[in-house]
């Protein structure tokens, strides 16, 4: 396989967890460098779980694919809206059936092509916005001759239009951005206290792999173990939102004063002030569907960090 289109040396797996059912693993998991899926039925047909950010990871993604599946993609679920997982159903032929949740069909056409013009770096290639064509509220199965597809929405949790994809037979959820495996969950046009609900929402699955939206695979006691760092993670940051906000103290001063914690290791740990605002947001009381002003949140993202974001996609 090719290397990755970013980062030297970094090379994208292709890692069968079940029989017919692949990750797509991109390292290093970092802003716009996501994991897809590739489900293939009992009749030879094609789902793939997300598409990626660049064209050109796009076209390395699809080249992948077909080493295990010539056929077409009969349907890609998005898992939410953002950029790395949806900039590539352009790509997908007229025929290929893109579902997601309602709200992330809204998100789609709402954000266009916004995360190529804030994380600025990488050469996207040619970009065009496809949103969902089928869209479900609360859960949807879909059947690839025998094989089970599950798709549920956890409630607004990294996004207002999250899905999980559960493969019931084979123990195997893809839970897009709803797992970040070794970096800070980003919440903030999600839930703070949605997101608590869909982490145990995901445990109650006991699934025997979990495909992160960033990060490596999960199996067995690492599932666990990920899962109790970000609902600790998520419980921190509540407390220093409900501290803050009641001190009548900005975001960024709480992270200011709140200093290291066992969390600022993680990647991208300037996430922690955008997650912030959108906490202050919940404690406002405005409702979910009311988005941030993601311009400003972004700003405080990158003082925090230092300066501009660096994205390798």
């Amino acid at each position: 396989m090719k290397p990755s289109p970013g980062r030297p040396g970094l090379v994208p797996e292709l890692v069968e967890v079940a029989p017919g059912v692949h990750a797509y693993i991109q390292p290093d998991g970092s802003w716009m460098i996501n994991n897809t899926g590739v489900v293939v039925g009992s009749d030879d047909s094609l789902l793939l779980v997300d598409t990626t950010s660049t064209e050109a990871r796009n076209r390395a993604l699809l080249a992948s694919v077909a080493s295990v599946c010539p056929a077409e993609p009969r349907y890609v679920i998005n898992t939410h809206h953002h950029g790395d997982h949806t900039f590539g159903n352009w790509l997908m032929p007229p025929s290929t059936v893109i579902v997601g949740h309602e709200a992330c069909r809204e998100e789609v056409l709402a954000a266009g092509l916004l995360a190529a013009q804030v994380l600025t770096g990488p050469d996207y290639g040619h970009l065009e916005v496809r949103p969902p064509s089928l869209t479900y509220a609360t859960s949807l199965t879909l059947h690839l001759g025998t094989r089970v597809v599950e798709l549920h929405h956890p409630g607004p949790a990294h996004t207002r239009g999250d899905t999980v994809v559960w493969l019931p037979a084979e123990r195997v959820l893809f839970t897009g951005d709803l797992v970040f495996a070794g970096g800070q969950p980003f919440l903030a046009e999600g839930s703070i206290h949605g997101y608590l609900s869909a982490l145990e929402f995901l445990r109650s699955f006991d699934a025997a792999v979990v495909v992160p939206g960033h990060g490596p695979l999960l199996r067995g006691p690492e599932i666990n173990r990920v899962l109790d760092d970000l609902v600790a993670y998520t419980t921190y940051l509540s407390e220093l939102a409900t501290s803050g906000h009641a001190a009548a103290k900005t975001p960024m001063e709480v992270v200011r004063e709140a200093g290291e914690s066992r969390f600022s290791s993680w990647q991208e740990s300037e996430r922690l002030v955008g997650n912030l605002h959108r906490a202050y947001h919940e404690l406002d009381g405005k409702p979910l569907s009311e988005r941030l002003e993601l311009p400003r949140v972004w700003r405080d993202m990158m003082e925090l960090h230092g300066g501009p974001i660096a994205c390798h996609a």
